[in-house]
């Protein structure tokens, strides 16, 4: 009778020791077994330090807003600033037109713009310009005119600028001022009228603003254009 049959010390266990043992000898640590309660497990963020960088975050944002709102009140401040005067504006709008129109001509000049009392001033400098001016300035009155209208269209109310061209209307201004001082003296010494030659609307104003500031003496106009002219009379 045969002695009963002993398992070998060498066999393969199927234990959980034995894979644990072999995975530690092959350098791979073993894992656990999956707890039931560990699938549905979510790990949780940790709220310190990410609480402060949305903080932070929120602050920049908020200092970059503000930043631009006082970035659009300071353009909002300089649209309102410029167009605050009617008088600016018209000489904007006048100059753009001016520019414009010398390009189409092909004709080289400056364009300065200025408020005179209660007018827009402009004024076209520079290059060869009396072709601008034409004789006594008749081209220079038309296109004053159609300057006038373009602003007009441009900003819906009636516009009274003043243009000049090459100084045109400077010296023309300064020859004005002479001839009615020269005319108040000798109707003040004379007693007499006297009637000037036929000017346009501006000759006509530098004669009267000369003559009202001159004692004994005053001034009219009469006639149609364009014969209109300055009567100088003296004071009763």
């Amino acid at each position: 009778m045969s002695a009963p049959q002993h398992p070998s010390d060498t066999a393969v266990s199927d234990s959980p020791e034995t894979e644990a043992g072999l995975d530690e000898r092959e350098g791979q640590p073993a894992l656990p077994d999956a707890d039931e309660a560990s699938d549905d497990a979510v790990v949780e963020p940790v709220d310190g330090d990410t609480d402060e960088a949305d903080e932070a975050d929120e602050s920049d944002e908020d200092r970059a807003d503000d930043e631009d709102e006082d970035d659009d009140e300071d353009e909002d401040v300089d649209e309102e600033k410029s167009g605050d005067d009617p008088l600016v504006r018209e000489g904007d709008v006048a100059g753009d037109y001016l520019e414009r129109l010398l390009d189409i001509l092909d004709v080289d000049g400056d364009i300065d713009l200025d408020v005179e009392g209660d007018r827009a001033s402009v004024a076209i400098v520079g290059g060869r310009l009396n072709d601008l001016i034409g004789p006594d300035g008749a081209t220079l009155e038309a296109l004053q005119e159609l300057t006038r209208l373009a602003v007009a269209q441009s900003t819906g109310v009636r516009s009274r600028l003043m243009l000049d061209v090459g100084e045109f209307r400077a010296k023309r201004r300064a020859d004005l001022t002479t001839l009615a001082g020269e005319t108040a003296r000798r109707v003040v010494s004379s007693g007499q009228p006297e009637r000037l030659a036929p000017m346009n609307p501006f000759e006509r104003k530098v004669v009267h603003d000369v003559i009202a500031s001159v004692a004994g003496v005053h001034s009219e106009s009469e006639g149609e254009e364009p014969n209109r002219r300055v009567v100088v009379l003296p004071d009763k």
